[in-house]
C-alpha cells in the first residue's frame, strides 16, 4: 500500500510513520505550518522523513491559519495547564484544521498515484476534537470516494483511531520509534512543558504502556497530579 503519512513531528505522527515503513510502502510525510506557536515540531517531521529516506513536503498554510482564530494554538492565548481531557483544553481546538490538512493530502496523494493517506488520529482525541473522531474520518473517506471517483482510490488509513496513546507508545516501540526525537509540547519552548495538556497525556502514556519515556520535562512530575485530579 502506497502510503503518504501526514506528520506533525509529533509522537503519534512520527510513531505512524515508522510503522508505515516498517509494514507498507511509505511514499513520503506531508506537514502543515498553519501558524502554530509550537512550529517547531516542523523540524522533528523533517528529521523523520531524513531518518527514514523518503520526501518530506512542507505546506505553508499561515495565511489560513490566520483566519482560524480563537485557538491557544494560533492566537496570543495561554496554553492552559491540565489534563488534556478537561474542558480546559477545547481552546487548543483549530476548526477545521484535520479537514483542511486532509482534503489537501488527499489531493497529493492522488497526484502521486498513492494508496492511501495516513493519519495518527487516536481515541484521546475524541473528546475534545470533533475531527479525530471515527464518524469524522469515515465521512471524509466517503466524501473522498466521491471528490476522486473515476481519478483516484485514495483510502484513509487511521490504524490508531480507536486506540488510546498508550498503544502508540507501545506500537512506536514496537518499530523502534526514537521518541526523544518527537516533539509534543503546545507551547514550544527548550524542553516539554511537562504541564500542557499533551504533555501530561505524553508522559502519562509511557508510563501506562510500560515504556521509559526519554522526554525532557520543565516539570516531570506534574502529571501525576494532573492525572489523579481529572
Amino acid at each position: 500500500m502506497k502510503t503518504l503519512v501526514i506528520c506533525s513531528g509529533g509522537l503519534d505522527s512520527v510513531s505512524l510513520a515508522h510503522k508505515v515503513a516498517a509494514e507498507h510502502d511509505l511514499i513520503g510525510l506531508i506537514s502543515f505550518d498553519y501558524g502554530q506557536r509550537h512550529r517547531k515540531e516542523l523540524d522533528f517531521a523533517a528529521r523523520a522523513a531524513a531518518r527514514l529516506g523518503v520526501p518530506h513536503d512542507l505546506i505553508d498554510m499561515r495565511q489560513i491559519g490566520a483566519h482560524l482564530s480563537g485557538s491557544a494554538l494560533t492566537d496570543d492565548v495561554d496554553v492552559p495547564d491540565g489534563h488534556y481531557a478537561e474542558d480546559t483544553m477545547k481552546i487548543t481546538v483549530v476548526p477545521n484544521r484535520n479537514a483542511i490538512m486532509l482534503a489537501i493530502a488527499f489531493g497529493i496523494a492522488a497526484a502521486k498515484q498513492a494508496d492511501a493517506v495516513a493519519t495518527a488520529v487516536h481515541g484521546g482525541d475524541h473528546f475534545i476534537y470533533p475531527d479525530c473522531r471515527p464518524g469524522f474520518t469515515q465521512a471524509f473517506e466517503a466524501m473522498q470516494a466521491q471528490a476522486l471517483d473515476g481519478y483516484a482510490n485514495v483510502r484513509l488509513y487511521t490504524p490508531f483511531v480507536h486506540e488510546p496513546k498508550s498503544a502508540i507508545v507501545s506500537e512506536g516501540a514496537r518499530h523502534n520509534t526514537p521518541f526523544a526525537d518527537t516533539w509534543s509540547c503546545y507551547k514550544g519552548g527548550e524542553v516539554h512543558c511537562g504541564r500542557c495538556g499533551t504533555c501530561v497525556e505524553r508522559r502519562e502514556a509511557f508510563h501506562l504502556a510500560d515504556v521509559e519515556d526519554p522526554t525532557v520535562y520543565a516539570d516531570p512530575e506534574f502529571w501525576r497530579a494532573a492525572v489523579e485530579g481529572r
